[in-house]
């Protein structure tokens, strides 16, 4: 089964797709922030294009083990979606994606001047990985 995993940001969506298999995760693309029916409708778009048969959107928690801000952003944004597709949406901790997606530019070798810019879709890819790796079947 493809799984689409969603980054959300206030400015950028990051997107990953993973294989057929549910094995592997690639990043896919970035959306632009435009407004949450909006960026849920290009999400649901986007999911049924790939034929993905699920969504999988980060969710970022604090340390007392309650959604953040953007935790709560990012629940709204599922709820919103599930308006906008009959695929299943599941939300899964984000935490350290970014900093996951930072050390892996790191170890790839790429220059500290080609590691500006933003790192929606590998911490999608991140967040992704994640999940196939605590849901993988023995």
């Amino acid at each position: 089964m493809i799984i689409l995993a969603v980054d959300p940001g206030s400015k950028r969506i990051g997107l990953a797709v993973s294989d057929p298999t549910g094995t592997i995760a690639n990043p896919l693309t970035v959306v632009p922030h435009v407004a949450r029916l909006l960026d849920a409708a290009a999400v649901a778009e986007l999911a049924a294009s790939r034929q993905a048969g699920l969504i999988v959107i980060g969710q970022s928690f604090d340390e007392a083990g309650n959604p953040s801000y953007e935790g709560r952003r990012a629940g709204r944004f599922a709820e919103a979606l599930k308006t906008q597709t009959t695929i299943p949406v599941l939300l899964w901790d984000e935490s350290f994606t970014t900093q996951d997606a930072r050390l892996a530019r790191i170890k790839m070798g790429v220059s500290r001047k080609s590691r500006s810019g933003h790192l929606d879709d590998l911490a999608a890819t991140v967040l992704l990985q994640s999940y196939l790796d605590a849901n993988r079947q023995p």
